[in-house]
């Protein structure tokens, strides 16, 4: 049966000369893999494989098999300045490699969807992003079922493990103090692609991302 379906490509592989298997993550049937040919015959041209566009595809859907036939691929709606835009194409190796570790369910997932598109196109459109990362991290969270609780009053420290704020280091190890934790705090509501006030600083950044890419090696099998 041919199916049309909105995707979003997460990365391709080698299939043959004349074909590549597209993973792509789409609205209606979560996690898909698709056979694309792209030889003499090409159903898509490369272009349009770029990670993390918005495609339209019309594939063979057959239930027994792990891969489909894609006989149209369309880009849905291109990007305005990611391509251009050296920053946001850095951004965009991260946001892409994140997706295709974390987008693994094989089911309908319409708000995860909604997020995910959202978060391409604030990506694509946002005038500041160095908080970008992550809020993305801790907004994508909530829909893989692992969201920090909110802190109570005076619990300062973060458990990695348990996802919440408490008051003292756990025996675990995996806890983060109260610089980090303050702010990881203050990014639970924050918008993405906003900054909050008064911004975090660079090495606050790039530390809190290592403990939030640690967040999800505990909380999501196969983050590597």
């Amino acid at each position: 049966m041919l199916v049309t379906a909105r995707a979003i490509v997460l990365r391709t592989f080698r299939h043959s000369d004349r074909a590549v298997v597209l993973k792509a993550w789409t609205r209606h049937h979560g996690l898909r893999s698709y056979v694309v040919r792209t030889g003499t015959k090409a159903t898509a041209a490369q272009a349009a494989l770029q990670p993390l566009n918005r495609l339209e595809v019309v594939a063979l859907e057959q239930p027994e098999r792990d891969l489909h036939s894609v006989r149209e691929v369309r880009i849905e709606a291109p990007y305005l300045h990611i391509p251009t835009d050296p920053l946001r194409g850095s951004v965009a190796l991260f946001v892409q490699e994140l997706f295709y570790k974390a987008l693994r369910q094989e089911s309908a997932d319409e708000d995860l969807d909604d997020m995910v598109r959202h978060a391409l196109q604030v990506l694509d459109l946002a005038d500041d992003l160095s908080h970008y990362p992550l809020q993305l991290m801790v907004q994508l969270s909530a829909y893989l079922g692992f969201f920090p609780e909110y802190p109570e009053p005076g619990a300062d420290r973060f458990d990695l493990r348990e996802g919440h704020f408490v008051h003292h280091a756990a025996p675990h190890g995996h806890t983060m103090g109260p610089p980090l934790s303050t702010a990881l705090a203050a990014l639970l509501d924050a918008p993405l692609g906003t900054v909050p006030q008064p911004p975090l600083p660079a090495v606050v950044r790039r530390q809190l991302l290592d403990h939030l890419l640690l967040y999800y090696r505990i909380h999501l099998e196969g983050m590597g």
